[in-house]
């Protein structure tokens, strides 16, 4: 991860150098400096190349004098318009034009204040030069970034660090997201998930992994239906942080009839991912092309890992359960067929229509058992859940469906704050017809129309009216291009969207 450090405003004597500016605006403080250091040749370049400090431009100067060996300008725009965002969005650009060097100073007296927004800048560089290089082994070192270190100097450098600090943790935990979603199928696979989930407890989380012997305890059909195919062993994870009641009530290796209450302790939010560590769609298999693609299907449960591991890192005020449902979705002589019915934990039987609409059996289970176990205040579930919502949305929003207009409110508001956009998509009754069975009580596809919406049906049925949304970020959990703070790659779509609302909404 990027070193961050905090300092007061110092001229450099050598290095590299970023200058921060709002539009048209005039040489100051270590701008200006650096500038007449230089004999005027930063002021020079600028003119030059009609630069005029805009949101997101970028102007690089090499070997402009006194010692330095370059110096970056990035556009902040508009000075009435500087959000936390756009900072973050401009620590991006800044680790993105400062790849190659080991260590630059950025000069935030713009920011002089607002130190939190310097924080935010902080928070954009750092995610901003992530990468994932573990099966690297010929890259030449020429084409490896060198960036290591970012010293941001600022007046108020101390109340800018202080802001930092959980901000990092949010950091970390975005880059276990993208480390678990980047990592092969054939190292990745359900078991070697929930090890890795497993120490995670080095944080303060409580961690529970049932196999499939307690899951089907639990009744868990659905689940263990998707398993089949594999010679894997599928996996439930559980994940407890008490950052609010500091209790130790533990899920349960004989599973829960009904939700353990405990008087007096806040009720916990909860947050369920679906984890197909591979998805070939199983007996109704996916074409070839593009299945490689299928191994960030368990992005959904990426991002409740991540998003414990933030909410823990930075000790949240929150009781809050994050469960990850782990399988792999093979065709074999032992798969679940199409046609074949199951039954789920919650007692409802559901036709298998198609094998590849998997991640919802997945959750079904895993939903029924969190309100059972935890009577959480709500549950959040996430899952790259159906091609049908790229259809309707594209990469820019994730689809948000749910039964509760506040606590839709506050997600929407969440992912406007955070640039992780969700739009709200429709349910209702005649959605719900489509997934009518013939003989059970459902099935679990209703053909090509509104799939996104149907999937999202399916799932409701299993939420027994308490407080849900669906996040559906098959669309955005993968970037095939490089953005301001997404190289391109794994995204961890979700990690911070969920830690904003739990800390503008639910903490004590």
């Amino acid at each position: 991860m990027l070193e961050i450090a905090f300092a007061k405003p110092a001229l450099p004597s050598s290095g590299a150098v970023v200058l921060l500016a709002t539009e048209n605006a005039k040489p100051v403080g270590l701008w200006k400096q650096v500038d007449d250091a230089t004999g005027g040749s930063v002021s020079r370049a600028l003119e030059a190349a009609s630069f005029s400090w805009s949101k997101g431009k970028t102007l690089t100067i090499l070997a402009p004098g006194a010692g330095l060996s370059r110096v970056v300008a990035v556009g902040l725009g508009k000075a009435d318009a500087i959000t936390p965002l756009a900072a973050e969005e401009a620590g991006g650009h800044i680790a993105a034009a400062m790849g190659t060097v080991p260590a630059i100073a950025v000069c935030a007296d713009v920011f002089a204040h607002k130190p939190a927004l310097a924080a935010h800048l902080a928070l954009g560089a750092t995610l901003r030069a992530y990468r994932f290089d573990r099966y690297r082994t010929k890259e030449k070192a020429e084409d490896k970034p060198k960036l290591a270190k970012a010293t941001v100097m600022l007046a108020d450098h101390a109340k800018a660090k202080t802001e930092y600090a959980p901000m990092r943790a949010v950091a970390e935990g975005v880059f276990i997201t993208r480390d678990l979603v980047s990592e092969p199928p054939n190292v990745l696979n359900p078991p070697e998930m929930a090890n890795r989930i497993k120490k995670l407890s080095s944080l303060g989380l409580k961690i529970s992994v049932f196999g499939p012997k307690e899951m089907e305890k639990f009744g868990f059909g659905c689940l263990l239906g998707v398993a089949r195919g594999s010679a894997v062993e599928p996996r439930m994870v559980v994940m407890e942080w008490h950052g609010a009641s500091g209790g130790d009530k533990g899920a349960e290796k004989g599973g829960a009839k009904g939700a353990k209450k405990s008087a007096g302790k806040p009720r916990p939010v909860a947050f369920i991912g679906k984890g197909v560590t591979f998805d070939t769609g199983g007996i109704s298999i996916k074409p070839a092309g593009g299945m490689e693609d299928m191994k960030w299907d368990m992005a959904g449960a990426g991002t409740v890992v991540g998003l414990m591991a933030a909410l823990a890192g930075r000790k949240a005020k929150v009781d809050a359960v994050g469960l990850v449902g782990l399988v792999e979705n093979m065709p074999s002589g032992t798969a679940q067929r199409p046609g074949d019915v199951v039954t789920s934990a919650s007692g409802q039987t559901v036709e298998v229509i198609n094998t590849d609409a998997e991640g919802r059996l997945v959750l079904a289970d895993v939903l029924w058992y969190c309100q059972h176990h935890y009577d959480p205040q709500f549950m959040v579930d996430l899952a790259t859940l159906t091609g049908a919502i790229i259809i309707s949305l594209g990469h820019e929003h994730a689809g948000l469906f749910s039964n509760d207009e506040d606590l839709a409110q506050k997600l929407t508001a969440a992912g406007r704050e955070t640039g992780e956009k969700l739009w709200r998509m429709p349910l209702g009754d005649a959605y719900d017809r489509q997934i009518r069975s013939d003989i059970a009580d459902m099935k679990n596809v209703g053909g090509r129309p509104g799939g996104s919406i149907t999937a999202a049906q399916f799932i409701q049925r299993f939420v027994n009216g308490k407080p849900w949304a669906h996040l559906d970020i098959a669309g955005t959990a993968w970037a095939t291009k490089d953005s301001a703070c997404i190289p391109k790659g794994a995204t961890a779509f979700g990690v911070r969207l969920l830690d904003r609302m739990v800390a503008e909404h639910f903490e004590g």
